[in-house]
């Protein structure tokens, strides 16, 4: 799937949103290594990266010709700042209506609208693509996220106390959130 959209932040740069391409594999690497040492509210540690340059690389060339999932990279001055993407919630007709979703945004770009920006491009996305549902958890003491997720219409169904494990605070409870777009 492919995307591309430019916004003004906050603070009056702009910001590119796009899909990521093949050639973006050490761009998503080098956000998702950043990103994940700077906040716990996320699914994983640096330490936990599964993928290489070169197969986050391939993951973004299969995102951008699949047409129903995708991974949108911003920018700010020709550096990936964040990212975020939609994937399906699995291949089964049963499940085909739902997508999951999310999204992480370097701690320096907090604040300037990058993370609404990527949320709402992906729920566009979701929508071009056909979804019914996009879903995500999120971090009970993740304020700010929750704040912006129920801004854009995601409504809580569940929650899970034991969700994460955190090295550095134990229990995390997980707030599980859908969004319907009919």
């Amino acid at each position: 799937m492919k995307y591309q959209k430019t916004v003004r932040l906050r603070d009056g740069r702009t910001c590119i949103l796009r899909n990521g391409t093949e050639n973006d594999g050490q761009a998503l690497l080098d956000i998702y290594l950043l990103t994940h040492a700077q906040t716990d509210f996320l699914l994983s540690y640096p330490d936990e990266a599964g993928m290489t340059a070169s197969q986050e690389a391939e993951f973004l060339k299969s995102k951008t010709e699949s047409p129903d999932e995708i991974e949108i990279l911003a920018e700010v001055c020709g550096k990936v700042v964040g990212s975020a993407g939609i994937g399906r919630v699995g291949n089964k007709y049963k499940v085909s209506h739902r997508a999951e979703f999310g999204v992480s945004v370097d701690e320096a770009y907090w604040g300037f609208g990058i993370g609404r920006a990527l949320t709402e491009a992906c729920i566009e996305c979701a929508k071009n693509a056909g979804y019914k549902q996009v879903e995500l958890d999120v971090v009970a003491d993740n304020k700010k996220a929750v704040a912006l997720y129920k801004s854009v219409g995601f409504t809580e169904y569940g929650r899970n106390p034991i969700g994460f494990r955190s090295r550095l605070t134990g229990r995390q409870e997980l707030i599980l959130m859908r969004l319907e777009l009919d």
